[in-house]
């Protein structure tokens, strides 16, 4: 009975010495980025489709060398908006475009702290992405048809780092009517984007 014990108390020991598996259908990716670390949890459960792209980029170290260029600040609370980083729309290190998945469909929605695909028209996003800070419910899909965006994954440690870049100078141009004054000045860099445990 005692050796039972000993073996049990010994299992357990091990057991509960492991660190905590993350949950089914999440993958965390850590962004090193000249601003600081920022770590993703990726949905590949709920968003199996932009998540897989998400997570192909960073296994074939697509997002190296790339950079945050975008800081969409919110008109009435500068504190809120997006940051967009990623292949900066360069095709010849982009992936083939991807189906979307709207958030009507995945459940997924546009929360505080959101990482997203940014495209042009539904069913155009490669290597490009975003996050939000604040929430951003107008990003999500409608009944009435707005495709909105796919929300794949979410936020787990550098915010402070994503508030720094959302407050950084912009460019008064930019892309497009609506990024008019988004394009920040000194990109920040990522240098690396890796599978974490």
């Amino acid at each position: 009975m005692n050796r039972f014990l000993v073996a049990l108390t010994a299992l357990l020991t091990l057991l509960l010495a492991q660190p905590a598996a993350a949950a089914p259908g999440i993958v965390k990716v850590r962004l090193e980025t000249s601003a600081g670390p920022i770590v993703v949890a990726v949905d590949t459960k709920r968003a199996p489709i932009t998540a897989t792209n998400f997570l192909r980029y960073v296994d074939d170290k697509r997002f190296d060398g790339t950079t945050f260029y975008r800081a969409a600040r919110n008109r009435y609370d500068p504190k809120r908006g997006l940051v967009q980083g990623g292949n900066n729309h360069r095709v010849a290190k982009s992936f083939a475009p991807i189906a979307h998945e709207p958030t009507t469909k995945t459940g997924l929605r546009h929360v505080d702290g959101t990482l997203s695909m940014a495209r042009n028209a539904p069913g155009s996003a490669m290597g490009d992405f975003f996050f939000t800070l604040g929430e951003s419910k107008y990003l999500d899909a409608r009944p009435d048809g707005y495709a909105g965006y796919a929300a794949f994954g979410q936020v787990v440690s550098g915010r402070p780092v994503l508030e720094k870049i959302l407050a950084m100078p912009t460019f008064p141009g930019g892309y497009s009517k609506e990024t008019m004054g988004q394009t920040i000045r000194n990109p920040v860099r990522i240098l690396s984007a890796r599978r974490v445990p």
